[in-house]
């Protein structure tokens, strides 16, 4: 599917955006789960694999982020965040889809996990995503292609 959305390998220059978006998207869910939600902790997630980040453009504006680690037999989406201002609009529905005819195509696995506080746990089982695992503040969900 051709969607209206660009992506750009952040740089350093793009550590503030993202900081910034990780604590509107994720840290609330942090909090939720009795998680830290500290400054260090929140950029130790941002920097974290950062040579695999992309920017989401929408219109030439920074909208998100996405983060894969594409293996041999599985895609792993490690970080997908939106900015709350771009969310319920379906853009996450179209960028996990594109990833989801990737790994079909390829006969591969797609894995990823979700704070049970966060609601996007819904998004991802609409879309055929089964939890295999979980542990006390996260499930674990893997699609498989048919």
């Amino acid at each position: 599917m051709k969607t209206p959305l660009t992506y750009q390998k952040a740089t350093e220059n793009d550590i503030d955006y993202l900081l910034d978006l990780r604590i509107k998207t994720m840290v609330p869910h942090y909090a939720a789960s009795n998680l830290p939600t500290d400054r260090e902790m929140t950029l130790s997630r941002v920097l974290d694999q950062f040579a695999k980040a992309h920017i989401i453009f929408l219109d030439n504006q920074p909208i998100g982020l996405l983060k894969l680690d594409r293996a041999e037999t599985n895609i792993d989406i490690m970080q997908l965040q939106i900015d709350p201002s771009q969310q319920g609009k379906g853009l996450g529905r179209i960028i996990l889809t594109d990833i989801l005819e990737e790994a079909s195509a390829a006969g591969k696995t797609a894995s990823l996990s979700v704070l049970k506080t966060n609601q996007a746990q819904h998004l991802y089982s609409s879309l055929g995503f089964k939890i295999v695992d979980e542990d006390e503040y996260a499930y674990f969900m893997e699609f498989s292609p048919v």
